[in-house]
């Protein structure tokens, strides 16, 4: 009789453990979320409750979308637009001095004199 109390005791045990278990694994996203400062931290935690009656089938997704949010980066997009930008500069930058070499050549031909028909004369056409 005393043996059945044991069994039951361990079989309570495991339970509660496998219990607390499954819940403390479907909160793993919402921990990586509020660790990251993910804006949509509270859907992703809904969403894992959800989960457990789903039979864990939205978990992975739930994992993929708390880790794809950094503080730092956000989404990612940030950085991107920054180095366009950068880009954008330099290419006006690179622009300019293209209309300012244009310029000072239109200047310098009109100096020598030499114009585009001076040019076709002098070629022969």
């Amino acid at each position: 009789m005393l043996l059945d109390y044991i069994a039951l005791a361990i079989l309570v045990v495991v339970i509660l453990v496998l219990f607390y278990g499954v819940i403390a694994i479907h909160d793993i996203p919402y921990e990586i979320a509020k660790a990251r400062k993910h804006p949509h931290q509270d859907s992703i935690h809904y969403a894992g409750w959800v989960s457990l009656f789903t039979l864990h089938v939205l978990w992975p997704f739930l994992w993929i979308w708390a880790t794809l949010w950094r503080e730092d980066r956000g989404w990612g997009i940030q950085r991107f637009s920054e180095e366009q930008y950068d880009l954008y500069s330099q290419m006006a930058y690179i622009l300019g001095l293209i209309e300012q070499l244009k310029d000072e050549v239109d200047r310098i031909k009109e100096i020598d004199g030499y114009t585009s028909d001076a040019v076709a004369v002098k070629k022969g056409k």
